[in-house]
C-alpha cells in the first residue's frame, strides 16, 4: 500500500535529517538544493513511481529515474535507503575513503538505485532522454524521469536534449527543473538570467506543468499525476517544481549560502531541533 501524506512528511523530515547529520559529518557536501527536493524525491520513489524493488540497471518493466545535478547526492541518497535499496546505516560513510556514497553520484562502485554518474552538468537530460526512447523501441510502456537544477539550464547541452527529445516524440518523457532561483553564486536571475523557462520549453513543443508549491506533497502528488496524465500524448512533458533552498531549516532558507557549506555543531544542533527526529530513526 502506497503511504499517505502524513506518512511522506514524516519521511521527509527523517530525510532531512539524514541530509543535515550526512554534511554535516564530513564537513562537506550540498544541503541547500538537497533539503529543497525532500518532498519531490520522498514523493517520487514512494508514491509516484512504478518501481521494482529489486535493483537491476537494465530497469526493464519499471519507471526510471535519473538525478542530473548530482552535488544534491545527500537527498538523493538518503531517499534511495529510506527506499530499500540499501541500509540505512550506508549514509554514515557518505563521503569517506572507500565509500559508496561519493559526493556526486557515480556507477562504478555500484550502489543500488544509481543509474549514471551525474554532477558534471548537463548530462542528465540527454541520459533520460536516451533511456525513455529506449524504452519506446522496447515496447516498455513505462515512464523515465529526470530532474535538473534551474541553474543548470545554462548548460547548452539541455537544449539539444530538448529538441531532441520533441522532434523524437519521446514522450515518455518527464523532466523536472527544480526552480528555487539560486546557484553555487547567487541568485540566478543575476548570474545568468534564465527568462521564462516555462516559454522555452513551450517553444520547444514541450508540454509543461507547473507545481507552485514545490515543497507540499499533495502539491508534488497532483502536479506529477496531471504530468503523467500528459505522457504518452507525443509530446515530453516538463514539470516545473518551485521550490525552496534550504526548505525545512530557517537559517538556510532565502539564501544561496548553503548552495555547498556544512553546518557548524551549533548550526546542526538547531536544524535538528526543526526537524524532530522520527518512527524512523537516525542512521
Amino acid at each position: 500500500m502506497k503511504p499517505n501524506t502524513q506518512q511522506l512528511t514524516e519521511l521527509t523530515t527523517q530525510v532531512r535529517r539524514d541530509i543535515l547529520r550526512m554534511v554535516h559529518a564530513v564537513s562537506s557536501g550540498h544541503p541547500g538544493g538537497s533539503l529543497g527536493c525532500a518532498e519531490f524525491l520522498v514523493t517520487l520513489y514512494q508514491k509516484l513511481m512504478d518501481r521494482k524493488e529489486e535493483f537491476k540497471m537494465d530497469g526493464k518493466d519499471e519507471d526510471l529515474f535519473f538525478l542530473s545535478n548530482g552535488h544534491i547526492s545527500p537527498v538523493f541518497y538518503s531517499v534511495l535507503a529510506r527506499s530499500g535499496y540499501f541500509p540505512v546505516s550506508e549514509l554514515a560513510t557518505f563521503r569517506k575513503i572507500n565509500t559508496r556514497l561519493q559526493g556526486h553520484p557515480c556507477t562504478h562502485d555500484k550502489l543500488p538505485g544509481v543509474r549514471m554518474a551525474s554532477g558534471s552538468l548537463g548530462q542528465g537530460l540527454s541520459v533520460a532522454t536516451g533511456a525513455a526512447q529506449a524504452k519506446k523501441l522496447n515496447n516498455d510502456n513505462h515512464l523515465v524521469y529526470v530532474l535538473m537544477g534551474d541553474g543548470e539550464l545554462q548548460e547548452g547541452q539541455n537544449w539539444e536534449a530538448m529538441m531532441y527529445a520533441s522532434a523524437k516524440k519521446v514522450d515518455n518523457l518527464i523532466a523536472t527543473v527544480d526552480l528555487n532561483g539560486k546557484q553555487i553564486d547567487g541568485p540566478t536571475e543575476d548570474v545568468l538570467n534564465l527568462g521564462s523557462v516555462k516559454a522555452k520549453f513551450e517553444a520547444f513543443d514541450w508540454e509543461v506543468v507547473e507545481v507552485l508549491k514545490g515543497n507540499d506533497i499533495d502539491s508534488i502528488i497532483a502536479g506529477y499525476e496531471e504530468a503523467k496524465a500528459k505522457a504518452g500524448k507525443g509530446k515530453p512533458v516538463c514539470v516545473l517544481l518551485h521550490t525552496e533552498m534550504g526548505n525545512g531549516v530557517d537559517f538556510m532558507m532565502g539564501t544561496h549560502a548553503w548552495h555547498g557549506k556544512a553546518p557548524s555543531d551549533a548550526q546542526l544542533e538547531e536544524a535538528l531541533k526543526q526537524n524532530p527526529e522520527t518512527s524512523f530513526g537516525d542512521y
